[in-house]
């Protein structure tokens, strides 16, 4: 079992700004897991923004996020972050945070992660 919970959103960005997310993972040790980052505008699929192979650090992106966000980790917090750079009214969504045990890192669907924060809400205005 892990328990994730994300930080760092709920506030009001403008476009062209930046915002970090935080996702705090317990419950177990995280050597055997991949971690990611998906999001979901209403009315929208939740969709794959980055991940990364804990063991690693192996990173993987969404075309639509490539050299404006970053994922990374710290694992002396069992943290895994997101930088957001350069953000745009499309970024605008709740983002969740994912743990799925193996080298799932890679691929963009939803149902290889067994477990998910509760998201946070980010918000970029034009």
């Amino acid at each position: 079992q892990v328990q994730l919970a994300e930080s760092g959103g709920g506030g009001l960005v403008q476009a062209g700004g930046s915002l970090r997310l935080s996702c705090a993972a317990s419950g177990s040790t995280l050597r055997d897991y991949s971690l990611g980052w998906f999001r979901q505008a209403p009315g929208k699929e939740r969709d794959f923004v980055a991940a990364l192979r804990w063991s690693t650090g192996a990173t993987y992106y969404a075309d639509s996020v490539k050299g404006r966000f970053t994922i990374s980790r710290d694992r002396t917090k069992s943290t895994v972050y997101l930088q957001m750079n350069s953000l745009t009214p499309e970024d605008t969504a709740v983002y969740y945070c994912a743990a799925g045990w193996g080298k799932i890192a890679s691929t963009v669907a939803t149902t290889p992660y067994d477990y998910w924060g509760q998201g946070t809400q980010v918000t970029v205005s034009a």
